[in-house]
C-alpha cells in the first residue's frame, strides 16, 4: 500500500500531518482515505473541509514514519519538530509539505461512516510535483518518485520504482483466448 502523508490545518492554522497506509484513488478525481474518526488530522479535515495527500519517498522515510508514530492528539505541533516546510495550497485551505515530491490537493467531498468503515473522500483539485520526478513528457515517473509502500504483513517499508508491465496490455493475450 502506498505510504500517504495526509496534511490539514487545525483550528489555529497549525499544520498537522499523519502517515496513512490505507488510502487509494477511487475515481479520476477522487481519493479515499480509510482513517479513524478520532485522528487529529480527521478532525482537522472536517473543520477545514480540505486536505493534501503527499506520497512519501525513500529520502524522507524517517519523517514519514515519525508522522505515523506521533499522534497530533498528544503531541501539539509535531510538524514543527521535523524542521520540514509547508506552504498554503493555492487551491484548497490545506498545507503542501515542500519536502515530499508529489502532492494531491483535495476538497473534502464526503465522510462515509458505516459499522465497518470510516472513510474520508476528497476531490482532487490539483496535483503538484517536484521537477525531479517528472519525465520528458511532463508526467510523473514512478521510477523517479521512489515511493514508499507499506507491507502490512511484516510492518516494513519498501520502495516501488520498477515498471514490470503495461496496464491494459499485459493481459491482452488472455483476452484473445477468452473469445
Amino acid at each position: 500500500m502506498p505510504v500517504l502523508m495526509v496534511a490539514a490545518y487545525d483550528e489555529k492554522g497549525t499544520v498537522n500531518v499523519m502517515n496513512a497506509a490505507w488510502g487509494m484513488i477511487c475515481d479520476m478525481d477522487k481519493i479515499a482515505l480509510f482513517i479513524d474518526e478520532d485522528h487529529k488530522t480527521t478532525q482537522n479535515i472536517r473543520e477545514t473541509g480540505a486536505f493534501t495527500v503527499s506520497i512519501a519517498d525513500r529520502d524522507h522515510m524517517d519523517v514519514a514514519d515519525f508522522f505515523g508514530i506521533a499522534t497530533g492528539n498528544k503531541m501539539y505541533d509535531k510538524f514543527a519538530k521535523t524542521g520540514y516546510h509547508a506552504e498554503k495550497s493555492e487551491f484548497v485551505n490545506a498545507p503542501v509539505i515542500e519536502e515530499f515530491p508529489l502532492c494531491m490537493e483535495c476538497e473534502l467531498a464526503e465522510v462515509v461512516t458505516t459499522e465497518n468503515l470510516h472513510a474520508v473522500v476528497g476531490r482532487i483539485v490539483n496535483v503538484c510535483a517536484d521537477e525531479k520526478v517528472i519525465d520528458e513528457k511532463g508526467k510523473v515517473d514512478p521510477a523517479k518518485l521512489d515511493a514508499l509502500v507499506f507491507d502490512q504483513f511484516r510492518s516494513g517499508y519498501y520502495v516501488a520504482n520498477e515498471k514490470v508491465g503495461q496496464a491494459w496490455n499485459a493481459g491482452k493475450d488472455l483476452m484473445k483466448s477468452a473469445k
